[in-house]
């Protein structure tokens, strides 16, 4: 299968604070680096994209030769990489996912493929035409109408009138937007916005299809039809598709392979579903429990957390559970006055994807209960043989009675890994580790004589 996108050594750079050098000085010496045939001074940096320090910090943190140290400090604090040495191709019909935390690079990357933006350094090969939707709005007028952005953003692509008019009603059907077609796009909602542009993207007949959290905004039926598209545009056109989400379970669902950005640089890189495992553990501790003071708790001004835990059954605390064992989730709280308060859990696997939420709710003891200003612990029991092996995080909550809006919610306050060690659940399940799906109960199931064989001559 030939590749239709390569990236090579690609680097962004970007000065903090402006947007130009910001002095003449600065300009005159990378020309004269330039001249002389030498590498721009500013590409010696190697100051890591970290969101989270400050300038100072950041100075503090780096190593920095002494024989460098006078050509770079004067620009040590000033310059970033959004990206730094990028390698990686996309092969014809792929559909590549690109994850990673806000800042990570992924849009840099994006904008560049797009050639919104250039790069400061490496190359990109790319065979064929490319379609972007890199956020709610880009590449439309907003004083034109929607039919009208619908023929610039075809000529843009390089189509011609008759091809774009051939994909119109199909534009129009996807997106849902027949009745304001004629319609200034300025006076759409985002929603709107974003299905037009989608429609466009997706319909126009280009070979390479890039996405910037698409999903982000529409509903959950937009959703599903932009998920069905792209994969009818991979798998039956054959066409290449490049799609950042921070909606993990469409990443997993629709990709055939992904990357992972941290600061700027690709740490991985392979199969969604172990990606995605990889990368949620990222910044996790991996511990059963969590305990705060009265002082340093999540707090509302009706209740503080105190402690969530995840138990074995004979109340010690543990990381691992075997299949064939209960699991005890039980969670202390301070109720600092006379309230309603309904504890709940959401209990997540290494996909992103939510097995169950669980709480009190159908217990009226316990549902509707109003508690006194006191220390309190609540606790649930996940029985034998549900989980399927593997390692599940816990979200905690603590919410209103009355519509279950949330006083406290810490998420992946906890988490635990279910292993097989065979025990506990039968001679049949011994070595039998990995199971698909997201439970493996043990159902119960009757074999029973219903007939005699009917032999025909």
């Amino acid at each position: 299968m030939s590749s239709v996108i390569q990236v090579e050594n690609l680097s962004k750079l970007y000065r903090l604070g402006e947007v130009s050098t910001g002095t003449i000085s600065h300009d005159l010496n990378r020309w004269w680096h330039k001249v002389r045939g030498k590498e721009d001074p500013y590409l010696k940096i190697g100051q890591e994209n970290d969101r989270t320090k400050r300038k100072a910090e950041k100075l503090k943190s780096e190593s920095v030769s002494a024989s460098q140290h006078s050509s770079v400090s004067a620009f040590s604090s000033d310059y970033v990489y959004a990206l730094k040495e990028i390698n990686f191709s996309v092969n014809q019909g792929e559909v590549l996912g690109i994850i990673g935390r806000n800042g990570a690079g992924k849009s840099t990357l994006l904008k560049i493929l797009s050639r919104v933006t250039a790069p400061t350094s490496g190359q990109i090969k790319v065979k064929g035409r490319i379609a972007s939707l890199l956020e709610v709005g880009t590449g439309f007028h907003p004083e034109l109408t929607g039919r009208e952005n619908i023929y610039l953003n075809g000529a843009i692509l390089g189509m011609r009138r008759h091809e774009i008019m051939r994909k119109l009603d199909e534009i129009v059907d996807f997106s849902g937007c027949a009745a304001y077609l004629d319609t200034p796009v300025k006076r759409y909602s985002s929603g709107m916005y974003v299905r037009l542009a989608f429609a466009v993207a997706a319909h126009l007949e280009s070979e390479i299809l890039i996405l910037d959290e698409v999903l982000a905004v529409g509903d959950a039926e937009f959703q599903k039809k932009c998920l069905g598209k792209m994969q009818d545009a991979s798998t039956r056109e054959g066409r290449t598709v490049l799609f950042v989400s921070h909606n993990l379970q469409a990443v997993s669902t629709l990709c055939t392979t992904a990357i992972v950005f941290q600061k700027g640089e690709i740490t991985d890189q392979g199969l969604p579903r172990t990606l995605i495992a990889s990368y949620l553990s990222l910044g996790s501790h991996d511990s059963a429990e969590a305990v705060w003071t009265f002082e340093t708790a999540p707090s509302s001004l009706l209740v503080k957390l105190h402690s969530v835990k995840v138990c074995r059954p004979d109340g010690s605390v543990s990381y691992d559970h075997c299949c064939g064992s209960p699991i005890t989730l039980s969670i202390e709280f301070w109720c600092l006055r006379k309230t309603k308060v309904l504890p709940s859990f959401h209990l997540y696997n290494e996909s992103a994807i939510m097995v169950f939420p669980t709480g009190p709710m159908h217990i009226k003891e316990l549902g509707q209960k109003n508690y006194e200003p006191g220390l309190y612990c609540c606790s649930c029991i996940i029985p034998e043989a549900l989980l399927n092996t593997g390692t599940y995080s816990v979200h905690a909550y603590l919410s209103r009675e009355t519509d279950g809006q949330a006083y406290v919610h810490v998420p992946d306050v906890v988490s635990f890994k279910v292993i097989n060690d065979g025990t506990g659940m039968g001679d049949a399940w011994t070595g039998v580790d990995e199971w698909p799906g997201v439970i493996r109960p043990l159902l119960p199931w009757t074999s029973s004589r219903v007939g005699e064989l009917a032999l025909t001559t």
